[in-house]
């Protein structure tokens, strides 16, 4: 097995965790944040694909899905279209808003394609190219792809986790 299958099935596995999540879920459901303040289903799905979207452009050395699909404009939640959601303040979480969970499912599936696409087609030497320097030891490209799933499953884990909350009808706003 080649390097890059590895990647395509584990790439892919965040659309089989993220999809999993979204599946029926209502747009109040996926804004709802536990206990008020911790980070909604719409968020991390969001930052998940964010994150993602912006890393492999980057290391691709394309434009983000966000970028060219507008997508800061579709989804118009008011924060600075270069934003992936590092270090967000609560009320920039509660920016994160969706009125329908299509748009996120649209914007992640896209971001995945793109992601497929790139390491469906990396040869094993390509994992060894310096992607940055700025640590020591400076990041290649296969550390940064791992580093891109591991966030990625672990965000699509912690919207897993949030929606089981849900279903703890004490936990969750009333559904309707």
């Amino acid at each position: 097995m080649r390097s890059s299958e590895l990647l395509t099935d584990a790439f892919g596995r965040i659309g089989t965790i993220v999809g999993g999540v979204l599946h029926g879920l209502e747009p109040q459901n996926a804004n709802w944040r536990p206990g008020g303040s911790g980070n909604s289903i719409a968020w991390l799905v969001w930052h998940l694909s964010r994150g993602q979207d912006e890393q492999i452009a980057e290391v691709a050395g394309t434009e983000s899905v966000w970028r060219s699909g507008e997508y800061a404009d579709r989804f118009a939640f008011g924060l600075d279209p270069a934003d992936t959601g590092y270090g967000h303040t609560a009320e920039q979480v509660t920016a994160v808003h969706v009125d329908s969970t299509e748009l996120l499912r649209e914007y992640l599936e896209a971001v995945l394609a793109r992601s497929l696409e790139y390491v469906g087609g990396l040869s094993d030497a390509e994992l060894d190219r310096i992607v940055d320097e700025r640590w020591d030891p400076p990041v290649t490209l296969g550390v940064r792809l791992i580093s891109i799933l591991d966030d990625c499953v672990q965000h699509g884990g912690q919207a897993a986790y949030v929606k089981g909350l849900l279903s703890q009808g004490d936990l969750a706003p009333a559904r309707g």
